[in-house]
């Protein structure tokens, strides 16, 4: 379960969120009070298939990934959520769920703010509502190139595309994941995801022990991924939330 952390007194708090820290201090002074910093461990579903979105929340650190799952129970990650973005996207687009799955694939922290009141606040901020639209476009480019990434390319090139996507939005090389959840993300069989990260640990880009990766080479990493990776960054550079 998510835990609420009291509110820091004094000072008012210093923002990670590529969203939060685009605001002027007059948008912030609004948009503050409602803000409930929260803490999610790893595994907890944020935001279930077919849920209706009751509350968003602006990550400061971790990971959240966005799961299709089939009728077999087959998962495959369509997406990646970190600090420069937002979870509940349906609220900027005038519905209340998605059919897939949200949940806490690396530890994070961040803000938690009513669905009712971040609908108020969108509709007070032009800036607000402009960077969140900002944020669901480079979503929605993510979401679209990982869909032909799944399809056409490699998996060892979709581990390490994979890889660098969680190495931008953490900003850790330590990674605490399983060869089982790695499979789930990229829907592939454990053994076919063991055999590539195998791949690039022989070849000196990451270091591999059971449950934990690390990054050696990340410019080595990079030359690995396939140009979904280029593609996907160069969207967010460009529209100045990485």
């Amino acid at each position: 379960m998510p835990r609420t952390a009291p509110k820091p007194a004094g000072s008012a708090p210093v923002y990670r969120n590529r969203i939060l820290t685009s605001l002027s201090k007059g948008e912030l002074s609004s948009l503050a009070p409602h803000l409930s910093p929260v803490t999610l461990p790893q595994g907890h579903t944020v935001l279930d298939a077919g849920q209706k979105v009751d509350h968003a929340y602006f990550l400061e650190d971790g990971l959240a990934s966005i799961v299709v799952t089939m009728e077999s129970g087959t998962s495959v990650e369509v997406g990646v959520v970190g600090r420069e973005g937002m979870i509940g996207l349906p609220l900027l687009l005038g519905t209340e769920s998605l059919p897939h799955r949200t949940f806490i694939q690396i530890p994070a922290t961040g803000f938690r703010i009513r669905a009712a009141v971040l609908r108020l606040e969108l509709a007070k901020s032009e800036k607000l509502r402009h960077r969140t639209q900002v944020y669901l476009q480079a979503h929605l480019v993510q979401a679209s190139q990982t869909a032909g990434c799944n399809r056409l390319h490699e998996i060892a090139e979709r581990l390490a595309r994979w890889l660098l996507m969680c190495d931008d939005r953490t900003e850790s090389d330590d990674l605490e994941i399983t060869h089982q959840t790695l499979g789930d993300m990229l829907g592939a069989p454990r053994a076919t995801v063991t055999l590539a990260a195998r791949m690039l640990q022989k070849a000196g880009l990451v270091d591999y022990s059971r449950g934990h990766v690390r990054i050696l080479n990340r410019r080595g990493l990079e030359e690995a991924a396939c140009e979904c990776y280029r593609n996907i960054r160069r969207e967010y550079e460009r529209l100045d939330l990485l």
